[in-house]
Formats: structure tokens, C-alpha cells, sequence
């Protein structure tokens, strides 16, 4: 360590230079798994929040709940622990009027969650109340910070003439990258089949089970909940791309950083000869390479770490954007770990140093 702190001390430029590239590097990882982790949250946060162990779906969908159909028989069918009637469509909300989506005529892609306010899936109120009646909706908090809504106004919708008055915000309630408005069984049903309908031919789309299923009717397929957030549609193949991503930026951050200790150390292989002749083991002279290797890419980490965390202090909230701490870190040590192994191929060159030849 000493050897290889001094060496680092003497060429400052050529040092600050692999230092740099690891820092670079490592950056774009941790942004990378930033948006990664952020985006999967973002398609799933609202079905994390029911903390359930199984979803009850339609058979034959696929997973797919945009595509199920149940009725209220159907959840009375099941036997459980605890279970919870739930609907949900897609809805494309207009802007509030005075607002930068309104200038820019962009309508706002959303969810609708038709639940019973006393269910377990009920969201936590993060600001007002929940809804108490039709026609009402408690939402995700992104509709105020990235679209201006407040307590007091209307959800419109493209699709139908309901409107629906905000009374409450939730956080953390998004579901495929949109957020979700949670509102009542019955204007889940205007909404989506144009009718209410509390019988027990009454339309709902799943039904969320906490804890174990003892019984259900016919024509459903029972999915666990990790089962059907995996199938979430592009939701695997998402974190597939991403994972395969930063996977090979891990191993060109190894190629590279091997590549710049071994161009060192063939720079020094007459120096490395001398201290032979001198009586300096190969040992000595292989830790000094290999913690050379350490101390330019663990600085180099650690830079990049803070860099991301501070950029995502300014991110705009519309940038899906998560950085999970401990992942993080498994990954710097993997980049860290990977270096090292690259730098095994310098220390070969080490003790293949004839001193005779090194002296001339």
C-alpha cells in the first residue's frame, strides 16, 4: 500500500486520468440503476401498497387484469383470510386549466382503482380524506406535484362524462407508470360499463387476497402477486434490458481499468526489475499493483456514488428515478471486485520481470 499511495502521490495527472474514467463510468451505472429501479417502482408502487400474497383474476387473461372481468359472486365465491373486491380501467384524465399540460394540450394517461373504502387495499391519506360517496377520488400525489391538481378539483375524463372531484392524496399509488385514482365500486362501474350494478352479477376486475386462498368458484386463476407484477405488460422485459445493460458496463468498467493498470505496469517493468535486483520481493511488488488497482477504483465509486445522489436531488419529479442504497452498493463492490480480477493480468507481467534484463 505504501508503495502503490506514493506511486499514485508522484503522477498525479496520469492517476487523476484513470480516476476520471472510473468516476465517468461508475455514474452512468448508478444512473442507470436509478432509472431502472425507478421505473419498476413505477409499475408496480400501487399493487405494493396492497402488501397481498394473491390476486383472483379471470381465467384465460394472461395475468393481464386490464383484460379481466369478474362479478361480485365471483368475490363472494372466495374463501381467504382477507380479500378485497377490486376494479380497475385505464382513464385518460384532461389537464387543470392554467397549467403547462393544458397550454401544451396533453391529456395525463391514469388508472382507476374501484375499491371498498374499508378494504385492506384502501390507500393511505397522505393529505384531505378518502372518498365517502360516488363520483369522488382520492389520487396519487404526482397529480399535484407534476400537474397542479388540488383538493376541491375535477378529474374529466376522454372517455365518459363522469368527473370526478378530488378529495384525498395518496403517495407512492402508481400502477404501468401512471397514477392511480382510487374511487368507489359503483363509479368504477359507471365509468367502465356505463351502469351500477350492486347485485351479484355486479362487474369487478380481480379480487386481492391477503394471506392464503381455501376456496374459489369457477372460471378464475388464482396468481400470486409476484407472478402477476412479473407480468405486468413490459414490465420484465424492462428490467431485463436495463439488467443486461448495466451488467456489461460492470465488466467494460473491469476491461477498461485492467487495460490502464496493465499499460502502468508495462511503463514500469524496468523499475519493477531494478527493485527485484534490489531485493524487493514479487509479492511486495504484486500487492502494490493490485492496491494501486483498489485505492483509483474505489475512489472512483465512491465519486460516482455521490455524483448520482446529488443529481437525483435535482431531478425533476416527472424522472422516474430510485436509487436503492444497498443495491448500489452491491454493485460498486461487483465493480470494485471485477477490477481487482482484471488487475491479476498486470500482476502476471510482475512476475515475469527478469532483473538481469531489467538492468540491461
Amino acid at each position: 500500500m505504501f508503495l502503490a499511495w506514493n506511486e499514485i502521490k508522484h503522477s498525479k495527472l496520469r492517476y487523476f486520468l484513470v480516476v476520471g474514467l472510473m468516476f465517468l463510468i461508475s455514474y452512468l451505472v448508478f444512473f442507470l440503476v436509478g432509472l431502472a429501479d425507478g421505473l419498476a417502482q413505477e409499475n408496480r408502487t400501487a399493487v405494493d401498497k396492497w402488501d397481498a400474497d394473491n390476486i383472483i383474476l379471470a381465467d384465460g387473461v394472461n395475468d393481464n387484469i386490464r383484460l379481466s372481468v369478474l362479478q361480485l359472486k365471483d368475490f363472494d365465491d372466495v374463501e381467504a383470510d382477507d380479500k378485497a373486491a377490486l376494479g380497475q380501467t385505464q382513464a385518460v384524465f384532461a389537464p387543470k386549466d392554467g397549467t403547462e399540460d393544458a397550454e401544451n394540450d396533453e391529456n395525463i394517461d391514469g388508472n382507476l382503482f374501484g375499491i371498498d373504502k374499508d378494504s385492506f387495499i384502501a390507500p393511505n391519506i397522505v393529505e384531505g380524506k378518502m372518498f365517502d360517496g360516488d363520483n369522488q377520488a382520492v389520487v396519487d400525489e404526482s397529480m399535484r406535484a407534476e400537474h397542479g391538481f388540488e383538493i376541491g378539483d375535477h378529474l374529466k375524463m376522454s372517455n365518459t362524462a363522469v368527473e370526478l372531484e378530488i378529495v384525498g392524496f395518496t403517495d407512492n399509488a402508481k400502477f404501468s407508470v401512471a397514477p392511480v385514482a382510487y374511487i368507489s365500486i359503483p363509479t368504477y362501474q359507471q365509468i367502465r360499463f356505463e351502469h351500477k350494478d350492486d347485485s351479484e352479477n355486479g362487474p369487478i376486475s380481480a379480487v386481492v387476497v391477503r394471506g392464503s386462498v381455501k376456496g374459489t368458484g369457477d372460471d378464475v386463476d388464482t396468481v400470486p402477486i409476484s407472478d402477476f407484477i412479473q407480468s405486468l405488460p413490459g414490465y420484465s422485459a424492462q428490467n431485463m434490458t436495463f439488467g443486461f445493460m448495466i451488467g456489461f458496463l460492470v465488466v467494460i468498467v473491469a476491461i477498461v481499468i485492467s487495460i490502464f493498470i496493465y499499460v502502468l505496469t508495462i511503463q514500469k517493468m524496468d523499475i519493477f526489475g531494478v527493485m527485484k535486483a534490489q531485493g524487493i520481493s514479487t509479492w511486495y511488488i504484486s500487492k502494490s499493483v493490485v492496491a494501486q488497482t483498489f485505492i483509483l477504483v474505489v475512489v472512483g465509486v465512491v465519486l460516482g456514488l455521490v455524483l448520482t445522489l446529488g443529481t437525483a436531488l435535482i431531478l425533476p419529479a416527472a424522472v422516474p428515478f430510485y436509487l436503492n442504497l444497498w443495491f448500489a452498493l452491491a454493485v460498486s463492490v461487483i465493480m470494485i471486485i471485477f477490477a481487482i480480477i482484471g488487475a491479476l493480468f498486470s500482476v502476471r507481467a510482475v512476475v515475469k520481470v527478469d532483473p538481469l534484463d531489467a538492468i540491461g
